[in-house]
């Protein structure tokens, strides 16, 4: 009888070890969740930028044109300016800076030309001069994506620009008359369109290829006096509705690396 209970309590005792074994395999240990890569969104960064202005003036107006003159040339040739900036990039797709640029003169040249009226014969006029700016923007990018390291982007800018005229000449051609304007400069309001592609060269190193329209209001020279050195009515040139078509090369430094999202534990269920 001892011997029957003794080989009844090893079968049970077997039964349950087979039994643990199976139900361990049916339900393992849950493994540790991975842990997501820190994502980076944001940080303060200073930019530097290089480019040629190809400017355009939409009118020349002075106080002795009528409507018989007619403006055959009045164009710009190309120049360069330099910029530098501070930014911060709020999240992957958005940022913000701030930037200033001297933009270097850029050679006038213009032509007119007028019917004979009371008093003088038909004619024309020959001018020169040059112009310069600083210009300082408030700038908004959205960054549209990356792909292989390359980041296309648009934008918007609102600032001032701080026009001048330098060393403006007015040659009549019937009359062999010459005329001059001392330097002159004045304030305008400004606002830019932007659109590029940034490569991304290390995580605190972009480096980025852009156009920009620029709109720089309008400018004008000081009173234009004859050779002579006199004038009978205050009247500089004025340049209405100046715009450029700019094309710069620009870098952005991060201040001390990427700032992360918020950094992660992996969770370890617990039984």
């Amino acid at each position: 009888m001892g011997s029957l209970k003794f080989i009844a309590c090893a079968g049970l005792m077997a039964a349950g070890l087979v039994s643990g074994a199976r139900a361990a395999d049916l339900l393992p240990a849950p493994a540790p969740l991975p842990v997501p890569e820190p994502v980076a969104f944001g940080g303060w960064y200073l930019r530097g930028d290089i480019g040629f202005s190809n400017q355009e003036v939409d009118k020349l107006d002075n106080v002795l044109y009528d409507a018989t003159v007619v403006n055959i040339d009045k164009a710009f040739d190309a120049a360069p300016f330099f910029g530098v900036g501070l930014g911060y990039q709020f999240n992957s797709w958005l940022r913000f800076d701030v930037t200033g640029e001297y933009r270097a003169r850029a050679n006038f040249h213009g032509y007119d030309v007028y019917p004979a009226g009371p008093g003088y014969a038909a004619g024309s006029n020959n001018y020169s001069g040059s112009k310069s700016e600083w210009l300082f923007l408030a700038n908004a990018y959205l960054d549209l994506g990356t792909w292989h390291g390359v980041t296309p982007f648009v934008g918007a800018g609102v600032g001032g620009s701080y026009n001048t005229i330098h060393s403006f000449r007015d040659e009549n051609v019937p009359n062999l008359g010459s005329a001059y304007a001392r330097d002159a400069s004045k304030w305008n309001f400004a606002w830019a369109l932007y659109a590029g592609l940034a490569y991304a060269v290390t995580p605190n190193f972009t480096v980025e290829l852009g156009y920009r329209y620029v709109n720089l209001g309008d400018a004008q020279s000081g009173d234009i006096i004859t050779y002579t050195g006199t004038n009978n009515v205050y009247n500089p040139m004025k340049f209405k509705d100046l715009s450029s078509h700019d094309v710069k090369l620009g870098m952005r430094w991060m201040f001390g690396g990427p700032v992360v999202a918020e950094s992660y534990e992996p969770i370890v269920a617990k039984y």
